[in-house]
């Protein structure tokens, strides 16, 4: 079992966020160090701030970071390397970071590598051993009419990343999540996803690819993040993007199973399937990513609309509804989330 399964009952009761020092994660002179069980790491469209939420036998800690870009999203915390590798979107690049648990709150990140300038507009990074894919939403013909978008594939050393390939695709991308050796992929500006079968080996070459399957996921306007955690896929709704109060996510337990069994450009529908959280005391707006915890049933939201940006958490969500987050953590810009169990 998970260790962060005993930490529910903190998140019930404190609810609070509190800055630390270094003594919090790695000691200090005689201060024995705290145990960090879980992190959640969150990026900033709007700033250079990265935040880890350290979970800890005494509660939540907040520790922030800096880095040099100021527009970031996607994100990957590699624990036995301790890197941090985030997507910039003001720089191009995809960067990653060193020493990631022993920098301190407020402090700079290290910049250990960097790709070549390449990227347009990266949303969202899935990772499998040393291939990092990175989904890019630019308009790549200057047609605003013409919906595509592209995956670039990069092989990681220690020190820095090639590019080994890109595929295209002929509809709008965002969020992507790995399910074994298959890429799924949001389609953005709709209620669907579509899936890439055995994407690293299949695609290794630049191509133009079409889905092996794309589905509609009934009740959601338009969706966003996509994550997936022991058979569990959560998939978020910002609905109109100009309407702060509309937006939801979808929890869809056995999920592989339910999207084979629909047939190709199919609807998955609400009934029977799906349990879906929205509503006023929900806090959702724009949920543009997500991240979810198994064992310990919890849900984790990077709102982007309200109060400029929220990262919002949901325990044991049951039959859905309009619940209220049981943390609501102010971030501005919001934009993507990593969770990674101790």
């Amino acid at each position: 079992m998970k260790k962060i399964k005993y930490l529910i009952p903190i998140l019930g009761l404190a609810l609070t966020v509190i800055s630390c020092s270094n003594d919090d994660t790695g000691g200090g002179g005689d201060t024995p160090p705290t145990p960090v069980l879980a992190n959640l790491y969150a990026t900033s469209n709007t700033s250079s701030a990265i935040y880890s939420y350290d979970f800890t036998p005494n509660g939540i800690v907040l520790r922030p970071f800096n880095i040099s870009s100021n527009d970031n999203e996607g994100i990957f915390y590699d624990e036995t390397a301790n890197e941090l590798t985030v997507l910039s979107r003001e720089q191009k690049v995809i960067n990653t970071f060193q020493n990631i648990d022993q920098t301190p709150a407020n402090g700079t990140l290290n910049l250990l590598a960097s790709s070549d300038v390449v990227l347009d507009s990266p949303r969202d990074l899935a990772v499998k051993d040393n291939f990092y894919i990175v989904s890019d939403n630019a308009d790549t013909d200057g047609d605003p009419n013409t919906d595509e978008g592209r995956f670039f594939i990069f092989t990681k050393d220690t020190m820095a990343f090639t590019l080994r390939n890109i595929v295209t695709v002929n509809y709008a991308v965002w969020g992507i999540q790995l399910i074994g050796n298959d890429l799924y992929t949001v389609v953005d500006k709709t209620a669907d996803v579509a899936v890439l079968k055995n994407f690293i080996s299949t695609y290794t070459t630049d191509v133009t690819a079409t889905p092996d399957k794309q589905i509609t996921i009934g009740g959601i306007m338009r969706t966003h993040g996509i994550t997936e955690d022991g058979g569990f896929v959560i998939l978020t709704d910002i609905g109109d993007a100009a309407n702060e109060s509309d937006g939801g996510f979808h929890f869809i337990s056995g999920f592989v199973s339910k999207f084979d069994a629909t047939p190709d450009g199919g609807t998955l529908s609400v009934s029977g399937n799906q349990v879906r959280v929205s509503g006023a005391l929900t806090g959702l707006g724009n949920p543009v990513a997500v991240e979810y915890d198994s064992p310990s049933q919890t849900v984790f939201i990077a709102e982007r609309a309200n109060d400029g940006g929220k990262v919002l958490f949901f325990n044991e969500i049951g039959a859905g509804g309009n619940l209220v987050p049981n943390l609501s953590s102010p971030f501005p810009g919001a934009s993507s989330l990593y969770f990674i169990d101790r």
